[in-house]
């Protein structure tokens, strides 16, 4: 089957058209944004890239099926083209339903904050075992040096559940087309405000998730997430808790945060279990590695495959992920976008820097931190650092007055915590002056889920470069 992709350069679109490439199908399609890694990633593997849309591209790699990703929309010629010509297609997430999931032990790792992290070590953790699993994960995992794996012939697939919508055609969120036999929900808060009205909208797409797991599968929920509880409340699933609190069917506790990584107690039912060491820091990272050992015991995985594969972790790239040392000044890249993500990445941050000055540079780029809705809490999030940087916000002439982040008050809040804060409009501006600020000693952390415009390159030209 001939299957071709409009859109196919973006991380979920690109890692799907791999996976289906090493599955054997032949795979093509079209994206106007065509540049590396993906492009190279693409193209090594034998997919032919299409520069741009074109009812042509369509007409030459004769699809049996078109997948059209969700950054498209309609008035795209080729999709205005496969509808007048009545050709096949579907959305990303239905590709995975039917030709992938439909038949396996689907794992779902879902949530507003963890997933890619919470994913990645859970297929760490079954490859560790021998089970060779399918997976699709939204970047690049350190373990295996991509974001899937094809194992048609495996009964397991573990895919990160995102809550966004499915496509221009479905608006539904996406992870309802996984079907889950185990879901793991590591927490629910407010995001994605662009399709989102409130926090129930999301509760509702959550309570649908839950409502498709069989009675044979299970439910690993956070039991410390109050949202959480209440998406969970019905299940006819059923469901097993997690966290650190007493309540929680399983627990972390005696916690012990090292340098790179996190050892605690795993209690079950007030007995103990197991002791496991994870490559990974922070209170909300030790969450997510109880969440993958539940899951990994469910399906019978033991503790001593559990905590080899624990220990040889490698995360994903862009999470806490070094970047290198320059100047005597430590750089590192972080993914992290919402007000609870940067609070928690900057806790696990000081943590490994207990005694260093920290510094923070943040770009409100992702649709909910560009709006003003989190105004109070970005102002909050940085307790652990020392010096602040923001950025102004990305896009900003898609968004009207009224409904923008104010990134000058945020800074002017951070100040009035006794902390330097700056507001700069653009990356140069920003590495310049905190290249002359930084002090050998120093641990830098930029914060953002785009590219920001290759501003780590810039911090380490100007951080070398100072005499």
């Amino acid at each position: 089957m001939r299957i071709y992709f409009i859109g196919i350069c973006g991380t979920a679109m690109g890692n799907g058209a791999l996976l289906f490439r090493e599955m054997g199908y032949e795979v093509s399609g079209s994206d106007e944004n065509i540049y590396p890694p993906m492009s190279d990633l693409l193209r090594s593997s034998g997919i032919v890239i299409y520069s741009g849309y074109d009812s042509a591209h369509i007409q030459d790699a004769k699809p049996d099926l078109v997948v059209v990703g969700n950054a498209i929309s309609r008035g795209n010629t080729e999709v205005e083209f496969l509808l007048n010509e009545k050709i096949k297609f579907i959305s990303l997430a239905e590709l995975f339903e039917n030709y992938l999931i439909q038949g396996k032990e689907s794992i779902v790792i879902s949530g507003t904050h963890g997933k890619t992290t919470t994913s990645a070590l859970a297929a760490w953790t079954f490859e560790s075992a021998g089970l060779q699993p399918n997976f699709l994960v939204g970047g690049i995992l350190e373990n295996f040096g991509k974001g899937y794996q094809a194992y048609p012939k495996s009964p397991y697939v573990i895919l990160e559940g995102d809550e966004y919508d499915t496509a221009f055609f479905d608006k539904r969120s996406k992870f309802l087309h996984y079907l889950p036999t185990t879901l793991i929900i590591n927490n629910i808060e407010f995001d994605h405000a662009d399709i989102f009205a409130n926090l129930d909208e999301i509760k509702l797409s959550f309570r649908r998730l839950v409502n498709i797991v069989p009675q044979k599968g299970i439910v690993i929920a956070n039991g410390d997430d109050r949202n959480v509880g209440d998406v969970i409340a019905n299940s006819i699933a059923p469901v097993t808790t997690f966290g650190t609190s007493a309540n929680c069917s399983w627990r972390a506790s005696n916690i012990t945060y090292h340098e790179n990584s996190s050892e605690f107690d795993i209690i079950h039912e007030g007995k103990k279990e197991a002791r496991v060491e994870v490559n990974l820091l922070g209170e909300f990272n030790v969450k997510n590695a109880l969440a993958v050992a539940i899951a990994a015991r469910h399906y019978d995985i033991p503790y001593d495959a559990i905590q080899k594969a624990f220990a040889s972790f490698k995360n994903v790239k862009r999470r806490l992920e070094f970047k290198g040392e320059f100047g005597g000044v430590k750089v590192y890249d972080d993914f992290a976008h919402h007000p609870t993500a940067i609070r928690e990445t900057m806790k696990a941050f000081r943590t490994k820097f207990p005694n260093d000055r920290i510094i923070a540079i943040f770009e409100p780029r992702s649709n909910t931190t560009r709006r003003n809705i989190f105004q109070k809490e970005l102002a909050e999030c940085f307790a652990d650092a020392d010096i602040v940087f923001m950025s102004q916000i990305a896009r900003l002439h898609l968004l009207s007055e009224s409904e923008r982040l104010d990134p000058e008050k945020v800074m002017s809040d951070i100040r009035a915590q006794g902390k330097q804060a700056f507001y700069l409009p653009d990356p140069d501006a920003i590495s310049t002056e905190a290249a002359t600020i930084a002090r050998s000693g120093d641990a830098i952390i930029v914060m953002s889920n785009g590219g920001f415009g290759g501003i780590h390159g810039m911090l380490a030209k100007k951080l070398a470069a100072k005499k």
